[in-house]
């Protein structure tokens, strides 16, 4: 019967072991790192930019993580010997180019080379998001990301109620709300942030109420004010995505040029009786409101929800819909709405795509954000631009 040392010994004359000089050159290069540790000993330090599977969970989870097969992987634990067998099971799953690192954590960080202890979230919070963490595409660190992300909602209506409900049921760390109605009865047909036993109090108050109560994690800053010129810029600063669920397009022109002339990305949606759309208008990475619609068209061609009517459930899917594209660019995930229009008729259950390309006579650009005036618009919404 083969001992420990036998099956050791048979491991390593399997594999490729590599120095800790050998090893960083590799890192340097663009090799993958892999820490096999158990998780106490992960949060006490590891390799910046390391994927952390515990030996024991290598099999059923590595090739979730690591989805390059033919990619160098630079393994490691404490001291070379779980990292010798992590290679050898790896070999035999079909990663051809991965290196146990000889020495492991504990010679790399005597050695003085770079380190740092993870950041790591509570046990009450792997319990409530362990559905994200099982996405390799989020996992531990796109996590951390939400809960240090910053989104403002324009809007604590039909589209910001179910966009605001997700992106606090998923952890984004700070929500911001701006609305200055009264709940009233006739919202609550497609409002859901709000209910029967609110009706009358201010929109932010009962978004709050609404979003603290699905996760105390979030911290809900409110703002009971409308939007316009003298607060815009004070407001959206230092958020990292707004969402725009304005209903009318004075607001939406004007947080177009705020947004552009402070590099914000806006998850923009609408809606009009069965149809909704999203886009997402990026100023440092793709076209914008102004390219998509140079000018607001005539009143009588735009009626607003008030005037025209909307099913109550549509707001709901545009709404999660812009919840969703607002993760992926927090995460930089998949491929955004960026330069692309997604709109959906819902009495045919019908969902198309269009691209969208800058318009060369908008001004309005991140290139130009210095020229940008943020002033109340007129009713054409022209643009104000130092010349």
């Amino acid at each position: 019967m083969a001992t420990f040392r036998d099956l050791l010994s048979a491991a390593k004359s399997s594999i490729t072991e590599i120095d800790t000089d050998t090893a960083s050159a590799r890192i340097d290069e663009g090799a993958l790192i892999l820490d096999v540790r158990e998780p106490d000993e992960y949060e006490e330090g590891a390799i910046p930019g390391a994927v952390h599977i515990p030996r024991g969970h290598l099999e059923a989870q590595v090739e979730g993580r690591l989805l390059d097969k033919d990619a160098p992987v630079v393994v490691y634990c404490a001291g070379g010997v779980r990292s010798a067998f992590a290679v050898q099971t790896l070999q035999q799953l079909g990663y051809a180019n991965a290196l146990s690192m000889d020495g492991g954590y504990g010679r790399w960080k005597d050695e003085g080379r770079d380190w740092k202890k993870p950041a790591s979230l509570t046990p009450e919070q792997n319990n409530r998001y362990k559905r994200h963490l099982l996405l390799p595409e989020v996992g531990t660190e796109g996590q951390l990301k939400l809960l240090d992300a910053k989104v403002l909602m324009l809007g604590a209506g039909g589209l910001g109620s179910p966009a605001a409900l997700y992106l606090a049921a998923a952890g984004v760390g700070t929500i911001g709300v701006v609305d200055m109605d009264d709940v009233d009865a006739s919202n609550l047909q497609r409002q859901i942030l709000h209910n029967i036993d609110r009706i009358g109090d201010r929109k932010v108050d009962s978004a709050k109420k609404t979003l603290v109560g699905l996760n105390p994690d979030v911290n809900v800053v409110t703002y009971d004010t409308r939007l316009d010129a003298s607060n815009i810029m004070e407001i959206i600063e230092g958020y990292d995505v707004i969402v725009d669920g304005a209903d009318n397009f004075p607001s939406r022109y004007l947080l177009n040029d705020a947004s552009v002339k402070l590099g914000i990305p806006v998850v923009h949606g609408s809606i009009f009786r069965f149809e909704g759309m999203v886009s997402v208008f990026h100023p440092t990475e793709g076209p914008t409101y102004r390219d998509m619609v140079p000018e607001p068209p005539p009143a009588e061609l735009a009626p607003s929800c008030a005037e025209a009517g909307v099913l109550g459930v549509l707001p709901g899917i545009v709404g999660s819909i812009q919840a969703l594209e607002t993760i992926k660019v927090i995460l930089g995930l998949g491929d955004p709405l960026i330069g692309r229009i997604l709109t959906v008729d819902t009495t045919d259950m019908e969902f198309r795509v269009f691209n969208l390309k800058p318009n060369p006579d908008n001004e309005v650009t991140y290139a130009n954000r210095d020229r940008i005036r943020i002033e109340e618009l007129d009713g054409l919404c022209a643009p104000g631009l130092d010349h």
